[in-house]
């Protein structure tokens, strides 16, 4: 069955390739990770918000602010609008929430879509890597299995802080 067949069904979830497809977009990110913020935008609100971020700038530049404007109004919001997971108001041009939204922003927490989680990977990866190269250098006749199995708890000790800063992240 295909997206079009099913498009009327408000209720249906969404496929992972529909998911990525929403996401493969910054802009379209930047829209949803508003909404989860406040609730309902209207989209000269959203797009000074969103030519803000990509500009660098404060109020961003008035072209750069007309270019999310419009990008937003014509292909943005209403793609996300026959997903159900926003809704669009074309003619008073605010923007909320729906249904399908839960799927995509669990997705953009959990894969780390969302910008905010990616550094905390990074960095704990980087620092277990020094530590690893610490033991090796510093502990004479420390045996690889002996390292490899504290790498091995501390990969695993981040991963339950993660899964742990996740679930309580839905609260």
């Amino acid at each position: 069955m295909t997206r079009t067949e099913t498009e009327n069904s408000p209720a249906d979830d969404l496929t992972e390739a529909d998911i990525h497809d929403v996401l493969r977009n910054d802009r379209r990110r930047m829209t949803l990770e508003r909404l989860a913020e406040t609730g309902e935008e209207t989209v000269r609100s959203l797009s000074e918000h969103i030519g803000a971020r990509e500009s660098g700038e404060d109020p961003p530049p008035r072209n750069v602010r007309q270019s999310v404007y419009i990008s937003l109004h014509q292909t943005h919001l209403p793609k996300l609008d026959d997903l159900d997971i926003v809704d669009y108001d074309d003619s008073g041009k605010t923007v909320s929430l729906e249904g399908n939204a839960d799927q995509v922003l669990a997705y953009m927490r959990f894969s780390g879509t969302n910008d905010a989680q990616t550094p905390s990977y990074a960095l704990a990866i980087g620092v277990l890597g020094f530590l690893v190269a610490l033991v090796w250098m510093l502990v004479p006749g420390v045996a690889e299995a002996v390292a490899a199995v504290v790498c091995a708890l501390l990969f695993a000790v981040l991963t339950a802080y993660e899964v742990w800063a996740y679930m309580s992240s839905d609260d």
